[in-house]
């Protein structure tokens, strides 16, 4: 069972994989039987975002919140008013998917009165093999940069070290690494070690009870 703060705010660089982290994350929420928000506040990436899983989403019983502007072939950074339902609502288990950059992150200043402490975490979505967070120094860098213009903190790291399907035991203990030294230096606690379902039953002892395991909801069948 997921014991974390009602409100999650999803965050990580480009490629990181928070958005197929977001979706499986709240799929699990509704498999406990939870009513559970899924807002797509990403207004950097046009690609691979939460909103466009909606129809399979929704019929999970997931609330899927997308941009305020739709229509066929419209694609506006905009950020609708429904997001503040499942924010003031506290029936609803909230997750929201930002923006893979500190501009991105810009967004969730406008709801920083939401975010009080112990009541919202912010999971940090590391991912060793992409070049911009490679190292714990970088890591931390994006860290502090996303923080100072969301107006909120971290609050623990999310080891999701993948190569898509080809995904790895190797990548996955190589990310468990440098989480464990972003979490020495920082004090965040890592909160889950994501892998592909396949994977669970490769990984070594030492990793712990904190695995994560995920299906490809972003990734159509023809993708590598």
């Amino acid at each position: 069972m997921l014991k974390d703060n009602r409100i999650r705010i999803i965050i990580g660089h480009y490629g990181s994989g928070k958005t197929e982290f977001s979706v499986n994350y709240a799929v699990k929420l509704a498999e406990e039987g939870k009513k559970v928000a899924l807002a797509d506040l990403d207004v950097v990436n046009l690609y691979f975002r939460s909103r466009e899983k909606a129809e399979i989403l929704e019929a999970m019983g997931i609330r899927v919140i997308g941009g305020a502007i739709k229509g066929s072939g419209v694609d506006l950074p905009a950020i609708t008013g429904e997001v503040l339902t499942p924010l003031q609502d506290k029936s609803y288990e909230a997750i929201l998917d930002v923006g893979g950059n500190p501009q991105g992150a810009r967004t969730l200043g406008r709801y920083h009165s939401y975010f009080t402490e112990g009541e919202y975490d912010m999971f940090f979505v590391l991912n060793a093999n992409r070049p911009e967070t490679a190292t714990a120094e970088q890591a931390i860098e994006y860290i502090v940069k996303i923080q100072d213009v969301a107006r909120a903190k971290v609050t623990g790291i999310i080891n999701n070290t993948h190569l898509l399907k080809s995904t790895t035991v190797e990548d996955v203990m190589k990310g468990y690494k440098l989480a464990k030294e972003v979490s020495k230096e920082t004090g965040l606690p890592i909160k889950y070690n994501v892998c592909l379902e396949t994977l669970v039953d490769k990984l070594p002892e030492e990793i712990g009870d904190n695995v994560f395991p995920i299906k490809l909801y972003m990734r159509e069948e023809w993708m590598l």
